[in-house]
Order: C-alpha cells, then structure tokens, then sequence
C-alpha cells in the first residue's frame, strides 16, 4: 500500500533506520543529508551516527562550514574525509557520467571508514524526486551497497522540507545545492582553478543577496541562472554593473543572464534518451 502523507513516511523512515542499528551517513548538509542524519540521530541515538563530510575542490566552502554547524548543533558525530575525484582522469574529462566517477570515490572511501569504525550501514540523501533526473551517481551507490533510505520510503523533497520545518532544522527551505561541477559543460574539463572561479562567481552573487544561483561555465562566458522570481532584479543597471565587474575580474569576458532562470540539473537538457540510459 502506498504511504501518502509524510509523517507515515516519517515514522516508516524511522524504523528502517533502526533495523541499520548503526549509520554512516554521506552528509553534505543540504537539505536532504540533513534531514537524514537527524532522522538518523532519532532513530538509533548519536553513539550509533556518523556524519561523513567528503570534501574535494568541486565542494563549496560556505556548504562546508555550514554542514560542520549544523552537524554540531545537532550533537552529531562527524569525519571529515578527503575525496580526489579531480585525480581520476575520467572524471577530470567530464563525461555525461562524470558523477559515477565522483561518488564511486567517495562511498569507497565512506564504507572503508565504516568498516573500520564499526558502522553497519553506509546511507544516502536521495530522494523520490532524485529518480526522475539524470543521476549517474546513484549506480555507483547502488553497485557498493549504499542505501538511499528516503526514496525505500518515497519521500519527496516536499516531504523533506516539510518535516525539516518540523524538526526545527535551518535547511528546511534551504536553496538546492549540488557540486561544482554541475556549472560544467560536459566534455570541458574539470580543473581546480575553473572550479574556484565558479565558487568565487556564485559567492558574490551570493553576497548581492541572490538566494539560489548557479554561474555556468562556458569557457569566457558566465551564464548566471537565478530563481525566476529574482530575475527583474537584473533592470537595476547599478546590479547589472556591479554583477559585471566582479565576474570580469574572475576572467570572464561576456557576463549573461538565463532568461528561463535556475532549474536543476540544466546541463542534462541537452542529453539524449540514449546517453540518459548510458548506451
């Protein structure tokens, strides 16, 4: 039978959760891996959790420190491992796969640690939502063992933000993040420097108060997609001005606006069903 509202879900959740008995957690402080490891933190208690936080370069600072807050605020315990996704030649390329590559290195390297600490599950944030997308990353989960507990029990990221509001976490209405390399065109390749220039792009419009931002990468060109409702910000010529002159100074020559504004996972437009599938 279906579960429909999400405190079913919730209380289903939980009880998975206790069968683990003892959790690592892949934990990024977004709203989902947040989420989780609180569901976690109230299902089996803080002695059984593990928060693991994999930084690399295509991690951006300000989630970072926000996710170490957030993981003490709850009372979390946490390890903070070093991915090198950016020495795999094969990602390095940018593949339509690309993620495959990344979270391969980074479950390996969680269930290592697992192991070696005791924890008996290895878990994801993944949600129902995150099934309908392009998601390469979640056969590399799949193929190690890593569960994704929030899709076994159909939560939408609705669900999520809804019981996050609940739990009192501060990501509840969180903008959505992903990795750094998402701004990426597939096919150009990834290197540190490109990826610095696109945290240090999305951090000043950032500090201009856009709440969800991606800057592209296109080379010379910044293609900067904001939520749709904060695009008339852009009549300002002061703004536009001020947009201009900061991301000129991080190499780029021609500053755009996405008129369709942000929308999750932009780059996969342009795929084919048979590169989705991965033929």
């Amino acid at each position: 039978m279906p579960i429909d509202s999400s405190q079913e879900k919730h209380q289903t959740l939980l009880k998975l959760l206790q069968c683990a008995k003892r959790i690592a957690v892949a934990y990024s402080g977004g709203v989902d891996s947040a989420f989780l490891l609180r569901a976690s933190l109230e299902a089996v208690g803080p002695e059984n959790v593990l928060a693991v936080i994999g930084v690399s370069p295509s991690y951006p600072s300000r989630e970072y420190t926000e996710a170490i807050s957030l993981a003490e605020t709850l009372g979390a315990q946490y390890r903070v491992i070093h991915t090198e996704e950016i020495q795999d030649a094969r990602y390095a390329a940018n593949p339509n796969n690309r993620c495959y590559y990344c979270k391969h290195d980074l479950f390996t390297r969680i269930i290592q640690l697992a192991e070696e600490e005791g924890y008996i599950a290895v878990v994801d944030g993944n949600n129902a939502d995150d099934t309908g997308d392009w998601r390469p990353g979640q056969q590399a989960a799949r193929e190690l063992g890593v569960r994704s507990p929030l899709i076994e029990v159909g939560m939408t990221k609705a669900d999520i933000r809804d019981l996050s509001r609940v739990y009192g976490l501060p990501t509840w209405n969180k903008p959505a993040s992903a990795c750094l390399a998402s701004r990426i065109p597939y096919g150009t390749r990834i290197t540190p420097e490109t990826l610095q220039t696109v945290e240090q792009a999305e951090n000043a419009l950032r500090d201009l108060g856009f709440a969800q931002v991606r800057v592209r990468h296109h080379d010379a060109v910044a293609r900067i997609e904001v939520a749709p409702d904060e695009i008339a910000r852009f009549v300002d010529p002061q703004l536009r001005e001020t947009v201009g002159q900061q991301l000129r100074a991080l190499g780029y020559q021609f500053i755009t606006l996405d008129l369709q504004g942000y929308r999750m996972g932009s780059f996969n437009e342009a795929l084919s069903s048979k590169e989705r599938s991965g033929s």
